[in-house]
């Protein structure tokens, strides 16, 4: 027998919405615990933190120059299920602490679960035919075409702009946000492998 080459919808709506869910709380954590991170996510971290914009509103707009790159180099599969979990992730994650709220976290554990969190997210979103747009689109596509590692790329641009933080937390804050970065794109570097998932 054939094996299947799509998820259905179904499976791709349930599969994007429990990535988005995953990757929200991750976010959360690093949230509540003052972290910054990597990719557009990261970008939207450090500037809620000079503007009066939310993580959600600010990510959902930053990740929109890059759905022309998903379009024309990834197909319009690819870039609706990354528009969709992106738009879930944006919802999500400026209306988590409505059902979740935290008094301590220990800012170790915080790191690794919460890298852990939105990593495992990411490789739901891969398998998926998605990803958390702007530099994801980039690095999976550089993937895909050139044999680039997704998880070595953007562990090399995250730690990049976490230590754009120097300028903004702590010694501290930075250590552990650095832990999370490692932790998120470990999972992806380790789990996703070149050649295991196409997009067609």
């Amino acid at each position: 027998m054939k094996p299947q080459d799509h998820h259905s919808i179904i499976e791709d709506i349930f599969a994007l919405f429990t990535a988005s869910l995953l990757v929200s709380l991750g976010i959360y954590l690093f949230n509540f615990c003052g972290f910054l991170t990597g990719g557009t996510a990261g970008i939207a971290l450090i500037l809620t933190q000079v503007t009066p914009f939310s993580f959600g509103q600010i990510f959902f707009v930053i990740n929109l120059p890059f759905y022309y790159l998903a379009w024309s180099k990834m197909g319009k599969r690819f870039t609706l299920n990354t528009f969709v979990s992106v738009s879930i992730v944006s919802l999500l994650s400026d209306n988590l602490h409505q059902f979740i709220s935290l008094e301590q976290i220990h800012p170790a554990f915080a790191a690794i679960l919460g890298g852990i969190l939105v990593g495992m997210g990411i490789l739901i979103m891969f398998r998926h035919v998605s990803s958390l747009g702007g530099l994801g689109v980039l690095a999976k596509f550089l993937q895909d075409q050139f044999n680039v590692s997704a998880g070595k790329f953007q562990m090399a641009v995250d730690v990049s702009i976490v230590c754009v933080g120097f300028f903004l937390v702590s010694v501290e804050i930075l250590a552990w946000s650095i832990l999370g970065a490692i932790a998120l794109n470990l999972v992806v570097a380790i789990n996703h492998k070149a050649g295991r998932y196409h997009i067609t």
